[in-house]
């Protein structure tokens, strides 16, 4: 890959205003099931863990195949609704990571290019403050405070002489 240019996709306003409108709409249908859990609820809760939801699909495997041995004291048909929003949850879970990973990834080779042309400005900014050319003394100030070195020689510390 080279340095500059990694990524020449860039979006136009119609993608950004599409991406945004869409990220809008789904905000706005699942907004009003959204529940805020506290620390302690979601320790409660969120008690489910690979294990428990392995019973709970072989529960509902059961349930499919042989109902005649199912709780009587159970709502099976909010159990089965629960099923269902736990897996389109997750479906829908799996699916924005991956778009966010995606996205993340995009945003790292954007902001690589972004640092390294600033970079390049800077440098070229130094250039013409070198040959004297006017306005760039601000702009090199300012942009130094960015690049401060520290002080990194180490400072020796006079040996003791043993007393003989």
């Amino acid at each position: 890959m080279s340095i500059e240019n990694l990524n020449l996709q860039h979006y136009s306003e119609t993608e950004k205003t599409t991406v945004a409108s869409c990220l809008a709409s789904i905000e706005s249908s699942l907004s009003e099931k959204f529940k805020n859990l506290k620390p302690e609820e979601r320790t409660k809760y969120g008690s489910v863990n690979e294990q428990n939801k392995l019973v709970i699909n072989k529960v509902k495997d059961f349930r499919a195949s042989q109902p005649v041995l199912s709780s009587p004291d159970i709502d099976w048909i909010e159990f089965q609704n629960d099923v269902d929003s736990r897996e389109f949850l997750q479906n829908t879970i799996m699916r924005l990571e991956s778009l966010a990973d995606s996205l993340k990834n995009n945003k790292i080779l954007h902001d690589y290019e972004c640092y390294q042309a600033a970079l390049t400005d800077y440098d070229y900014s130094k250039y013409k403050l070198g040959t004297k050319a006017t306005g760039y003394q601000v702009k090199v100030n300012e942009l130094a405070q960015f690049f401060k070195r520290s002080n990194t020689k180490k400072i020796e510390e006079p040996t003791i002489k043993e007393i003989e």
